[in-house]
């Protein structure tokens, strides 16, 4: 349907002096929300101060629920310490995290050894703890073979060697005529897991304070 050339350019004003969205300019001037978009798609407009403002506020609101939710998991942490500090091996995991686990990011939880020990363990409670998918993946050098490695690995951690991915080292070099420990690469066990990172946190520092 054709449109007068003055309900486009009245279009056009209300978008610059206006600064309407394109819904609103198609309901103020009764057209479909495409022809309002074709008429004044060459003039973005930017957030308005008042939309600005209710973004802000929106986004404060977001902001205090997580970190609401993120304190909620630390004191969870902290009371069930005691209990799981009575299964075996909780607390070799949780001291084995302070020396080996990820602690740049506190959305995520991830070991990353070769020590095939080491990794076991922390898949062993990862997977036990996460709410979210566990990831495993490795490292290796250019002359090792991944499929023999991903079997490795996938026995390690008991799961279907499918379920391990690798990626090749950026330092790969040929092991002739040198001694290299990580004879089986280096395996990562992760999980994004905001809130079991807090219990983590929680646990970490309960048994550091009680350390002399």
């Amino acid at each position: 349907m054709a449109y007068p050339a003055y309900i486009r350019e009245k279009a056009r004003q209300l978008r610059v002096e206006r600064r309407l969205t394109i819904d609103e300019l198609a309901e103020r001037m009764a057209v479909p929300r495409t022809t309002a978009y074709y008429w004044v798609r060459d003039l973005p407009i930017g957030q308005t101060e008042d939309r600005s403002r209710a973004s802000r506020r929106a986004g404060e609101v977001t902001k205090a629920i997580h970190r609401r939710r993120r304190e909620a998991a630390y004191e969870q942490g902290r009371r069930e310490y005691p209990t799981l500090l009575e299964e075996p091996s909780f607390r070799d995991f949780v001291c084995m995290y302070i020396g080996e686990g990820y602690k740049r990011a506190r959305n995520v939880v991830s070991i990353c050894n070769s020590d095939p020990a080491v990794v076991r363990l922390g898949a062993i409670w990862i997977r036990r703890l996460a709410t979210n998918p566990v990831v495993y993946s490795f490292q290796h050098h250019a002359d090792q073979d991944p499929d023999a490695l991903r079997i490795y690995w996938a026995r390690v951690v008991d799961v279907d060697p499918e379920q391990i991915k690798f990626q090749r080292k950026s330092n790969s070099g040929q092991l002739a005529g040198r001694t290299w420990r990580s004879r089986h690469g280096v395996l990562q066990v992760r999980t994004p897991d905001t809130y079991l990172r807090c219990r983590i946190q929680a646990w970490m520092d309960c048994l550091r304070s009680g350390w002399p």
